[in-house]
């Protein structure tokens, strides 16, 4: 009897012992928050934030509301919101802002398209929302597809580019 007790007793304390152990939790580094002004959204990001949310809405020709729009009116529309005044129409878009090369591209800049064959330069204009690993995006309104994000290294795009501009 008195091994059994000893054997229990061992158990408790062993026990015991190894429930009061305690762990320290992992610190992990937090980058200090400053008061730059980087830390606040830039007008570039605003345009672009009230660009996405017209995702998915449909293409209407003239149309500048979430019931349909073309693409100057998405640009166009996302711009106004913001107070920024630009030409309503992608070729008249086209004659404002400083022309820039692709690799200097960021967020906020407008790309310029020749979607068709017929007279005339610009017809098509895209709004860039980011530039990771050299891979434009850009969000616009098509005829087929409404308003969404494409890439620039999408044959299509890339053989219809002409030019991008900065107009912010």
């Amino acid at each position: 009897m008195m091994k059994k007790l000893l054997l229990i007793f061992a158990l408790i304390t062993m026990v015991s012992c190894g429930s009061t152990k305690r762990v320290a939790p992992k610190k992990t580094y937090k980058k200090p928050r400053t008061s730059t002004s980087s830390s606040q959204p830039s007008l570039a990001d605003k345009v672009v934030w009230t660009a996405v949310s017209y995702k998915g809405t449909p293409y209407r020709l003239g149309g500048t509301s979430k019931s349909g729009m073309d693409c100057s009116g998405l640009i166009y529309t996302s711009f106004k919101k913001r107070n920024v005044n630009l030409a309503r129409t992608s070729r008249a878009m086209y004659q404002q802002g400083q022309p820039i090369p692709l690799q200097k591209v960021k967020r906020g800049d407008l790309l310029f398209f020749k979607t068709s064959r017929k007279r005339g330069k610009v017809n098509h204009v895209g709004l860039v929302t980011s530039v990771k690993n050299r891979t434009i995006y850009f969000i616009h309104s098509t005829s087929s597809r409404g308003v969404l994000v494409s890439s620039l290294r999408e044959r299509y795009w890339n053989r219809a580019f002409i030019k991008a501009k900065r107009v912010l």
